[in-house]
């Protein structure tokens, strides 16, 4: 009874609209500090442009973020952001190598669960949306660069898969801590040579084929490791012991 339940759930959750994407973007970008409270929207020409959709498409994605009272407008002006909705959890900033190691640690947590609920529930606009990540990446490996932004969008973008807002949330709140590790870890690929990028994109590969193919348990497992990795191609054989100590 509970599978057939869920069987139809998952057939009757709607699809993502284009308005919905360019809704997911723009709340995306505000989130992450990119437009600024009060900092005024690129124009709808512009943003219509950027996302290759129409104007109405557009519109309706703003219609929403005003609805939930993110952006708002002033006439003949244009619009505006209207909060300052960044890090909405409230994770206190990165400041030394072991928040960027504990760091890891709420990632394998949290980052593996919903890779596999990704890989049960996924639908066709965000298996797209990880495979466009994941080709921004590749394009990266073949001119030996890595890219930050394009790694951080595959891994929010699985857990927009996975439909639960709660891992979606946790990761926009970390962008900036993990852009820290991601960082780090770019710069220890670059000096690895084209090999370890290559590896990297294998990794991200194999997660991406396994969510595609709707195999639960081998994409977990697939971003167990791949996380383990980055974090051990980061520290190496020399993780923090963070046991708090007896006073």
């Amino acid at each position: 009874m509970l599978k057939n339940a869920q069987t139809k759930e998952t057939r009757e959750r709607p699809k993502l609209t284009l308005a919905d994407r360019v809704y997911h973007s723009l709340y995306s970008r505000i989130t992450n500090g990119e437009y600024p409270l009060n900092q005024k929207l690129p124009s709808e020409h512009t943003l219509s442009d950027e996302f290759g959709v129409s104007r109405p498409v557009l519109r309706l994605a703003l219609e929403k973020l005003r609805t939930e009272g993110v952006i708002y407008s002033r006439q003949g002006a244009g619009n505006y952001v209207r909060a300052a909705t960044a890090n909405p959890v409230g994770f206190a900033k990165v400041q030394n190598l072991a928040d960027v190691q504990r760091c890891y640690e709420f990632r394998i947590t949290i980052e593996t669960a919903a890779t596999r609920f990704a890989a049960e529930r996924r639908d066709t606009a965000s298996l797209e949306e990880i495979r466009e990540a994941l080709d921004l990446m590749r394009a990266a490996t073949g001119s030996h660069e890595h890219r930050e932004d394009a790694d951080f969008t595959f891994h929010l973008s699985i857990t927009k898969a996975s439909n639960n807002h709660y891992y979606e949330a946790a990761v926009r709140a970390l962008r900036e801590h993990i852009y820290v590790g991601m960082k780090m870890h770019g710069q220890s690929l670059m000096t690895d040579g084209s090999k370890a990028l290559e590896t990297v994109l294998e990794e991200h590969t194999g997660i991406y084929e396994a969510i595609r193919d709707q195999k639960p348990a081998e994409a977990e497992a697939l971003m167990l490791a791949h996380l383990e990795h980055s974090r051990d191609r980061l520290f190496g054989s020399g993780l923090l012991d963070l046991r708090i100590r007896e006073k």
